[in-house]
């Protein structure tokens, strides 16, 4: 090897990055020592961005294509090193290549349950997950408070951060909404597209990168009030319960043909459907904490005024605690059916009564 091959093989004559990953967000060029010669070829390919760096100092960002490096493409390199009158010597610098294109079906999602306040459901956990896409912004402000000064800087290396910064603030936007949780699923896209004016100022001033997408997949309730809408549906499914003990009761006598066998399957199936409505609406209740007045919306018995005789002797009066036996259900469901009307009965002072005719009507309603 002769003296100009030696001096030949220590200067940079092309620099470029060949970049075939999929996770690279910056890479750094090894110089191996080596220095760049005058006039040296620099080229960047498209999505990419190449930042000098000179004694520590940034230099001159070059965008996509060909240059040559001279005095004139690198105004602020030759400032920094004290060139006045050109550069004729090679020179050392540290060179970055940056990853500019956008980085595409990221995942997030909230590690722990998220507090939320609403109208259906009162304070409930809820869980979220999606997908983001972003690129890097601003070159400088990237490699100064992510990348560093790091040979080759991945995507794996700042995920959590960005997971924990998009909950952040996904928290935050979701709390403030005070969007309805059984309301969420419908507004997916909207809270996903405000999210972003939200999240990029931040995110561009911390760490030089822009969000171009934020997906929220899903918004989950914890199992037990899934359990409880799923009945809640299952109420709604079977509409006025004191029509259902009907239909059940009429089901049943035509099955007994009539005969007393028939008449037990009645009681039997009468005393099943209230019981099935006491267990579902107690489950119910005791899930979602409805107010009073669901109990007598559910039962919905059609108004019934008591046929009056003229030899009537004086109505039997019973208590709640009667009422409630007789009807198969809680004291306190007997009492939202006398408070909201549709069983009729006396209020006396603070204590409730009821003639047994109206508890008849009412059950034969």
């Amino acid at each position: 090897m002769g003296l100009m091959d030696y001096i030949r093989g220590q200067l940079l004559e092309i620099i470029e990055w060949q970049d075939d990953s999929r996770d690279t967000l910056s890479w750094r060029f090894p110089d191996e020592d080596r220095e760049i010669k005058r006039g040296a070829q620099l080229i960047v390919r498209e999505s990419q961005a190449c930042q000098f760096v000179y004694l520590g100092q940034f230099g001159d960002l070059f965008a996509a294509g060909k240059h040559t490096l001279v005095t004139d493409n690198i105004p602020v390199l030759s400032t920094l090193k004290g060139w006045k009158y050109g550069f004729e010597s090679p020179f050392k610098a540290d060179i970055y290549y940056v990853n500019t294109r956008l980085f595409t079906g990221n995942k997030w999602g909230t590690q722990n349950p998220i507090m939320l306040r609403g109208p259906d459901f009162g304070i409930v956990r809820v869980r979220a997950f999606g997908t983001y896409d972003f690129r890097i912004k601003n070159v400088q402000t990237f490699l100064k408070e992510v990348a560093g000064t790091d040979h080759q800087f991945t995507l794996d290396e700042f995920q959590e951060t960005m997971r924990s910064r998009l909950v952040s603030a996904f928290s935050d936007a979701l709390a403030s909404s005070k969007v309805p949780a059984l309301d969420l699923a419908a507004r997916y896209t909207e809270l996903g597209e405000a999210l972003l004016p939200v999240l990029n100022p931040d995110l561009s001033a911390k760490y030089g990168l822009e969000l171009a997408t934020f997906v929220v997949e899903n918004v989950s309730v914890p199992p037990e009030v899934e359990q409880a809408i799923d009945k809640r549906s299952a109420m709604g499914a079977i509409g006025n319960l004191n029509d259902y003990v009907k239909f059940q009761m009429a089901e049943s006598l035509g099955k007994g043909g009539g005969d007393g066998g028939g008449m037990g399957a009645m009681a039997a199936q009468m005393g099943a459907g209230l019981a099935m409505g006491q267990q579902m609406m107690g489950a119910f209740g005791s899930a979602l904490h409805p107010p009073a007045v669901a109990v007598g919306s559910a039962l919905q018995p059609p108004a019934a005024t008591p046929v009056a005789t003229a030899a009537a002797p004086a109505p039997q009066l019973l208590s709640v605690a009667e009422v409630a036996a007789a009807l198969g259900v809680s004291e306190a469901d007997a009492l939202a059916a006398l408070e909201a009307g549709d069983l009729k009965g006396k209020k006396i002072g603070a204590t409730w009564r009821v003639p047994r005719a109206a508890l008849d009507a009412f059950l034969n309603g």
